[in-house]
């Protein structure tokens, strides 16, 4: 007998409705790979995924996706087509203990039948290194097949040995149109759905279930199913969902976004590269994600002033004046009112002439200190404090430079075995060609 587990029990019992005091979203999850929507390029007709499932083929294996995606579907479509037992934990309220409990009865399985027991663990991210480790021997002795869902990146949130044991399939946020989908099936099915209280709803209504709901099918069904509730029937028993009351279920659009997972790193990325690429509207759209999700503006304004050096430097010195401004506007107004600091700062430096010259500058500096000798400093460029330094040599030779025209002498003023090394090469953009034009006239080609 396969071990009964919640919405899985025996296949006799697989096609009964499920309770109404389950929520819709729930209730309406895909009970084969044809009722499941997205994930085409795993679930689809001959796709590499979806046969080793059907032949009973399963590798470990890691789904990683943004909620609502169809993770623990995934998980549960496998439970109900597998002919392994299928033991679910969930990282969140689960430790060793119960690991334990759930291995120690698949080695018995495996003993008494021979029969492999599948183990999900779903937000596996929320396991610790050392609940981590205690699954591993089993994984690999095969005592076990390893299924695991997360919403954090696998490579930061997995331990290594597990992670190479383990296949990772990537989900995709949901389209637009697939969630669309899922709503109006939820309105039609008389079975698992909301049929039988006869349903209408607005196009306008679904249009905005659909934009607040971010591509996740959860939040979509368990506002339908709050606004239909919300709605009194009428004489004919028509439960007429407007806009009104799907803005009241959704109350706010809950924005995708943690700041210490992949959406902190991902869209600070993007709003860098956004700004290197001049895009104003692409950075101010960043900008925005980032702050109204709650972000701290001071981690945003670092970044600012860092990009205002990296990425545009003495091309145009106001960017890190402007930067710097931004960041003393957030300490001093606070936010929100601060948010259009940030939003004037970015405009400034997505339109600013750039210039990497500094940053390859220091690299090219950095490189040679950490790799070359650290060379004493060349004597005449020494202060001559005392007069055993004068005597020693100290200073001698070194010419001040406004005693000559135009304020500037040639000498060597790195040590002798980087003479004539090149460290700052300004490029052609605002003022870095002023810079490049002074330099030639200063050193000629030296440094021109």
């Amino acid at each position: 007998m396969m071990e009964r587990m919640p919405l899985f029990d025996e296949p006799e019992e697989k096609e009964k409705a499920p309770p109404r005091s389950m929520p819709l979203a729930a209730r309406m999850r895909p009970r084969s790979f044809d009722e499941f929507v997205g994930q085409e390029h795993l679930v689809a007709e001959g796709r590499v995924f979806r046969k080793c499932i059907e032949a009973d083929q399963l590798p470990s294996m890691i789904f990683w996706g943004p909620p609502g995606t169809g993770k623990t579907t995934l998980a549960q479509l496998i439970a109900g087509m597998t002919r392994s037992r299928f033991s679910s934990l969930s990282a969140v309220s689960a430790g060793v203990a119960d690991l334990r409990r759930v291995i120690a009865e698949a080695e018995k399985q495996l003993k008494l039948s021979g029969r492999r027991t599948i183990l999900f663990i779903d937000e596996i991210h929320r396991f610790n290194k050392a609940q981590q480790d205690a699954i591993l021997p089993f994984v690999e002795s095969g005592t076990v097949t390893f299924i695991g869902a997360t919403t954090e990146n696998p490579s930061f949130e997995v331990i290594a040995p597990l992670l190479s044991r383990s296949r990772v399939f990537l989900l995709h946020s949901l389209s637009d149109d697939e969630v669309r989908l899922i709503v109006k099936r939820a309105i039609r099915d008389d079975e698992r759905g909301l049929g039988d209280l006869r349903v209408q709803i607005g196009e306008d209504a679904v249009a905005h279930l659909v934009t607040a709901s971010n591509g996740d099918a959860r939040v979509a069904l368990n506002a339908l199913e709050m606004a239909t509730f919300a709605t009194v029937p009428d004489e004919e028993s028509l439960r007429s969902v407007d806009l009104s009351a799907v803005e009241q279920a959704l109350q706010h659009r809950a924005l995708l976004y943690d700041k210490s997972g992949d959406q902190h790193y991902d869209l600070i990325s993007a709003l860098h590269k956004s700004l290197r690429g001049s895009d104003p509207d692409a950075a101010l759209y960043w900008l925005a994600r980032m702050i109204e999700a709650g972000e701290d503006p001071l981690y945003v304004v670092r970044r600012l002033v860092r990009f205002a050096s990296e990425d545009i430097g003495v091309a145009d010195p106001q960017a890190l004046v402007i930067a710097v401004a931004a960041q003393q506007a957030v300490h001093f107004v606070g936010m929100p009112e601060s948010n259009l600091a940030l939003a004037q700062a970015v405009v400034y430096l997505a339109t600013a002439p750039k210039s990497n010259s500094l940053y390859r500058a220091y690299s090219r500096v950095q490189r040679d200190i950490q790799e070359g000798r650290n060379e004493p400093v060349p004597l005449h460029l020494r202060n001559p404090v005392t007069d055993l330094m004068r005597r020693t040599g100290y200073g001698e030779g070194y010419r001040y430079a406004h005693d000559f025209p135009d304020h500037f002498v040639k000498q060597q003023n790195l040590p002798a075995s980087l003479q004539g090394k090149r460290y700052y090469v300004p490029g052609d953009e605002g003022y870095e060609k002023e810079i490049a034009d002074r330099l030639k006239k200063w050193w000629g080609e030296e440094k021109g």
